[in-house]
Order: structure tokens, then C-alpha cells, then sequence
């Protein structure tokens, strides 16, 4: 049995926040995967549920006239991996989601819950940061914006305040056109375990040059990040060996791994050096930069 205290099925997005505001320890249920988890374990800590599966419109995925894409925080890693518009516009995106769990955990799990847990691993936010993701979220005191940088502020910690619930991700224009981006996971058992290290990187190019990068990894640092340093070593070069080593050393001012029992620092930062590499020539070549 579940240590299930309260349970309340949200009719609306309105009730939720009221539902979520008027309870201390009330917890969002979505696809469940982690509060399942959880809740199978005895964390009491997640007795008391609202479940915003009834909120269809929160599965939404959608263009607007501008160019903006909008992902619901209910969509599935399924249906957001299969939707034509991530495969044609974001389609790191749908790399990253790939690599969570395998397709039981895909068709149910939310990347709404992926990267509200805070957890410095989740899959999706590497994707979120290269591209940088607006959330919409509906509060107690109405709706705001909060960029992706600067959302979560540590191990299993985000800005998100008592009666919040995120409702969209905002992808704009500016933010994809004329990136191309890839991302790689490194776990001991690939998409059945949480990433050692996970690095995606978007690259706009100008001929033979990258015109901007943007570098981002998981589990570097107490939260996910972007790698301001490195980024900058890379604007305006060609890619050779000569300015994939000075982005590497670079890294060195953006990362902060730990040793933990998964991975030494050490070898973290072996992977942080190496991954970086490859994920950014790859993005080259999925632009067609490289043969």
C-alpha cells in the first residue's frame, strides 16, 4: 500500500494552485514516475497528492505565428519525442528525452516533472538550457515567466514557491533558428540509469565558423548548468584541436563535479572534457559543418 494521506483531482489549473497553496505539504502528481517511486518507499514526505491529469490542456504542443513553440508540462517524454514539431525544430530535444528510463517510463513520465524535481540529472534540462526555455507558471498571485537559468538553485531545489504549478515551456524563435544542437548522456547503463554526466551543446554557424555556442551539462555542478567560460572561448573561431583544447581548459571555471560513489571528481571532469568535444563537433556535423 501507498502512504497516501490526501488526494485531490484537479478540475482546472486554478484549483490545483488553490489545492497546492492551502496545504504545506501537498505534491504535484503528474506521470508519477518519481513520486511513485517515492511513495513505494515509504516517503511520507509524498502522502498528500494533487493530480493535474486532468488537465488536458496542459499535453499541448504547439506554434505560434511568431515562431515560438509551446510544450505542455503534462505532454509525455512520448509525445513530446514523436511531436513533428520538436523532430523538425528542437529535435535535441527529443535526443535527450530518449535517453530516460525505457518506454514505460517515456509514456508516462512528464518533462514538466523531469525538471521540476530539481534533480542536477534530469535528462531534459541540458536541452533546456542550449535552448533556453521559458516557464510559465501559474501562482497564487497569477501568472509569471521564469527564464531556465537561474530556476533551479541547487541538489533537488527550484525557484518554485507554494502553490506553484508550471503550466508550459516557451521555446522562442531567436532561441533554435539557426542552431544546430546534440546532446549525449554517459551512465553506467545507459537510458536505464541516471547520467554520470550528460552534455548538450547548440551551435549557430557562419561558414566555417561558430558564430555562438551554448554548452550545458548535468550533474557538473550542484545544479544543471551553462558554461558561460568555455562558450566564449569558442565565439567567432573555426573548430580545430587547437580551439576545442582552450574551450576544455576553459571548463575548468564552469564545472564544479563532485566525487560521489557513481564517479570520482576526477573522472568527472575527464568526462566534462571529453564529452564537451564531441557533442559540440557533433552538432557541427548535424548541421552539416563536418563530413
Amino acid at each position: 500500500m501507498f502512504p497516501i494521506e490526501k488526494y485531490h483531482f484537479a478540475s482546472s489549473v486554478g484549483d490545483a494552485v488553490q489545492a497546492l497553496a492551502a496545504d504545506e505539504k501537498a505534491r504535484i502528481i503528474a506521470g508519477g514516475t518519481d513520486v511513485l517511486v517515492r511513495l513505494h518507499g515509504g516517503n511520507s514526505d509524498y502522502g498528500r497528492l494533487v493530480d493535474i491529469n486532468g488537465l488536458r490542456e496542459l499535453k499541448e504542443i504547439s506554434i505560434d505565428a511568431e515562431g515560438t513553440i509551446r510544450i505542455g508540462s503534462l505532454a509525455s517524454f512520448t509525445e513530446i519525442m514523436e511531436h513533428e514539431i520538436i523532430t523538425k525544430h528542437v529535435p535535441v530535444i527529443a535526443e535527450s528525452l530518449a535517453t530516460i528510463g525505457g518506454p514505460q517510463v517515456r509514456n508516462a513520465g512528464t518533462m514538466g516533472g523531469n525538471i521540476c524535481n530539481g534533480a542536477v540529472s534530469a535528462d531534459s534540462a541540458c536541452a533546456a538550457l542550449i535552448h533556453e526555455f521559458d516557464l510559465v507558471i501559474e501562482g497564487t498571485a497569477g501568472e509569471r515567466i521564469q527564464s531556465i537559468n537561474g530556476f533551479h538553485t541547487g541538489p533537488g531545489r527550484t525557484i518554485l514557491k507554494k502553490g506553484d504549478l508550471l503550466k508550459y515551456f516557451c521555446i522562442r524563435k531567436e532561441f533554435y533558428q539557426g542552431f544546430s544542437a546534440s546532446y549525449y548522456k554517459y551512465a553506467m547503463r545507459g537510458a536505464m540509469d541516471i547520467a554520470t554526466i550528460g552534455c548538450g551543446a547548440a551551435v549557430k554557424m557562419q561558414s566555417d565558423t561558430i558564430e555562438t555556442l551554448k554548452l550545458a551539462f548535468t550533474v557538473a555542478a550542484p545544479t544543471p548548468i551553462r558554461c558561460k567560460n568555455a562558450e566564449k572561448v569558442m565565439e567567432n573561431k573555426t573548430l580545430s584541436e587547437e580551439t576545442l583544447q582552450a574551450m576544455t581548459e576553459a571548463l575548468e571555471e564552469d564545472a564544479m563535479p563532485r566525487d560521489s560513489w557513481r564517479a570520482s571528481k576526477d573522472f568527472r571532469l575527464h568526462l566534462i572534457k571529453t564529452l564537451s568535444k564531441n557533442v559540440i563537433c557533433q552538432a557541427v556535423e548535424n548541421r552539416g559543418g563536418m563530413k
